[in-house]
């Protein structure tokens, strides 16, 4: 039997993979423990114990970028955290950290070093942040989910995904999907997403082409994000929603994506071979754009700027690029052909390859 604590959290982009790998482990060895380690404030205290999984708590301690109050107290917090996460790893008698970023990541990794557990990081953006890049430097092993991660000794083993996307990845009924959302099921469909809490440069150029969309036959599945001003519509050819707790049936319903380039959701548009136009936010370090470099360079998407994104770009380059049956083939193909289904299974034997050594 093997202990293991997943440590991890924040944002769903940390939380998913971290319950793709519990729920395969899960899977294929049930005796084994499974401990997992965040922080309150991270959808990982919701979403790990809904999923059946035990949750431990450390502090969130963003790391400091400038000389003041919160700096000097940082290295004794940060201590205190450690000295949480080792006492986790000693009461569980943990065999193995595995490490997905955010805040809980960086103290669960010095602690494993501490109380000579083994470590694996896994670093679902092809720039990786802080407790990452810390992790991989005395790590056992390194998984990326992008092939051009400049985390030391990465190995490219895709991003772990949740079981629905699989789903539709290995069996996509699009017509079932449109149905479900109420959409013509026979109806090219752009689905039009900018992430949980939306993207207002996308959503306003949306908006204000919509009429160009529907004189171009394309029926738009516009998911606007839960800051949006936007309310909730459904007309001909246009539904749009705040949130969507169904993305598998989403993107299954998809032809085309307008969209973000988090890491998880290109790595679920290219599991499922859905081309896409991707508009990387640009606030924090960039790793939206990085995200899509071997993305881009094999036409599997097509990569813009925000300020580019208007009416006037939606008439002279999106509506073509729609019409274009052969053109569209040919990206989704490039899409399918840099996504990775198996991510979770390869991060896997990954760890399975530390614990044997």
């Amino acid at each position: 039997m093997t202990s293991y604590l997943l440590a991890g959290g924040g944002t769903a982009g940390h939380v998913n993979p971290l319950l793709a790998l519990a729920d395969y482990i899960k899977s294929v060895s049930p005796d084994d423990q499974i401990l997992t380690l965040g922080t309150k404030e991270g959808l990982e205290s919701d979403l790990v114990p809904a999923r059946g999984y035990e949750i431990e708590f450390v502090e969130k301690l963003p790391f400091p970028r400038k000389p003041n109050s919160y700096a000097l107290k940082f290295p004794f917090r940060f201590a205190r955290a450690v000295a949480t996460a080792r006492r986790v790893i000693r009461a569980h008698k943990i065999d193995i950290v595995v490490g997905f970023g955010g805040y809980a990541s960086a103290p669960a990794y010095v602690a494993a070093k501490l109380e000579k557990a083994k470590i694996v990081v896994h670093e679902a953006n092809a720039l990786p942040g802080i407790a990452n890049r810390l992790g991989a430097n005395f790590a056992d092993a390194v998984g990326s989910a992008f092939p051009n991660s400049s985390l030391k000794h990465a190995i490219h083993v895709g991003m772990p995904l949740r079981t629905e996307i699989e789903q539709v990845a290995k069996k996509r009924d699009s017509k079932f999907a449109r149905a479900h959302f109420g959409l013509e099921e026979d109806t090219f469909t752009l689905l039009v997403t900018g992430g949980s809490l939306g993207a207002k440069r996308i959503n306003d150029a949306i908006e204000t082409s919509r009429d160009l969309l529907l004189a171009a036959g394309v029926q738009v599945l516009h998911i606007v994000g839960g800051k949006s001003d936007l309310a909730p519509l459904k007309q001909k050819g246009y539904l749009r929603i705040s949130y969507c707790d169904r993305m598998d049936l989403a993107m299954a319903a998809a032809d085309f994506a307008v969209s973000r380039a988090g890491a998880a959701t290109v790595s679920e548009l290219t599991a499922i071979g859905i081309p896409a136009l991707y508009l990387p936010y640009s606030v924090g370090n960039g790793e939206q754009a990085h995200n899509l470099e071997s993305l881009i360079q094999s036409g599997g998407g097509v990569k813009i700027d925000d300020i580019a994104f208007d009416r006037t770009y939606v008439a002279s380059e999106l509506v073509p690029l729609l019409s274009s049956a052969k053109k569209l083939a040919t990206m989704a193909k490039a899409a399918r052909a840099n996504g990775i289904l198996d991510g979770t299974k390869r991060l896997y034997q990954l760890v399975s390859g530390v614990l044997s050594k």
